[in-house]
């Protein structure tokens, strides 16, 4: 099984927020995910990154691989 770190939408139409989320790379963007590795809100000003980074660092030594959207937002925290 081949994973990807990548965001999940929650929130509501207009007003988004993602999850972090450890997931089968095979599985739709919302769907049954391994593990929550954080939040992500684009409204809030100061940033809105809250990551999980011992869990974080575990998935990516596992061979896990961020997409490219969560790798841009992993260097920003």
């Amino acid at each position: 099984m081949a994973v990807k770190l990548r965001l999940s939408r929650t929130g509501r139409t207009n007003k988004p927020s993602y999850r972090l989320v450890a997931i089968d790379e095979h599985k739709r963007r919302d769907g049954r995910f391994i593990e929550i590795l954080g939040s992500y809100d684009p409204l809030v000003k100061s940033g809105g990154i809250v990551f999980k980074k011992d869990r974080i660092n575990y998935w990516l030594s596992q061979g896990a691989k961020p997409s490219a959207t969560v790798e841009s937002l992993l260097k920003k925290a």
